[in-house]
């Protein structure tokens, strides 16, 4: 039988982690999912205190890092397509049946298109083109679905990136596979674009994806992320 896995990798997500977790509890059915793992990379705050007052939710403990987080998650994980989503994401009710049924069709691996909960008009511009199947438009906050099987013979996350794991692995999935961006909207927060401003965090996001692009390695890309972003 086809089931979901999905995981969560955390760092301090008290604030939100209660919420997501009740929201996927309340909107999903239980024969479509093996399990929900939420891995935790170390949290200082109430995370995992408030995670484990959960019952049917299983916490693994990883150093931190989100693509090593998500890869022990996945090794861990008993359902046969694994469905990576962020702790501040919510993805569309009826997520669980949309995906099985595009694996079923043959999609292995795809992503919701999104919407940032910010009536801001960059963010909202941002947000709608996601619905297109292009590569350039994808990223880690549309959550990521792909089928065990694939992710093992991809390789997994690369644990080099401490950022951008999601555009490294979302690239291999390109040339791996058809990849379905399924025309239903996440909802994601925009909190980190209401921490540091708009334009200044678009600006550094830009920058990143410019250096990537010129060649930078993961180390460079860290070293520019955690300067100006954090």
């Amino acid at each position: 039988m086809t089931k979901l896995s999905i995981i969560i990798p955390i760092y301090n997500e008290a604030d939100t982690i209660a919420n997501l977790l009740n929201y996927l509890l309340n909107t999903t059915s239980e024969k479509n999912i093996s399990e929900i793992i939420i891995v935790d990379g170390g949290s200082t705050d109430d995370s995992i205190k408030i995670v484990s007052t959960f019952k049917n939710i299983t916490l693994i403990h990883s150093e931190k890092g989100r693509a090593k987080q998500m890869n022990i998650a996945a090794k861990q994980a008993s359902g046969n397509i694994l469905y990576f989503l962020h702790a501040d994401s919510f993805p569309p009710k009826n997520f669980d049946n949309l995906i099985i049924d595009e694996v079923n069709k043959g999609h292995l691996a795809g992503c919701f298109k999104m919407q940032f909960d910010s009536n801001h008009w960059w963010l909202q511009l941002m947000g709608w083109f996601t619905k297109f199947p292009w590569f350039i438009c994808r990223g880690g906050d549309q959550s990521l679905f792909v089928t065990k099987e694939l992710f093992q013979k991809i390789g997994g996350f690369n644990e080099s990136y401490i950022i951008y794991e999601d555009n490294i692995i979302i690239k291999k999935l390109f040339t791996s596979t058809s990849f379905k961006v399924i025309q239903k909207s996440i909802l994601t927060s925009a909190r980190l674009y209401k921490k540091q401003g708009v334009w200044k965090l678009q600006y550094h996001f830009f920058i990143v994806h410019l250096k990537y692009w010129l060649g930078a390695d993961a180390k460079a890309l860290h070293t520019y992320y955690k300067k100006h972003i954090g």
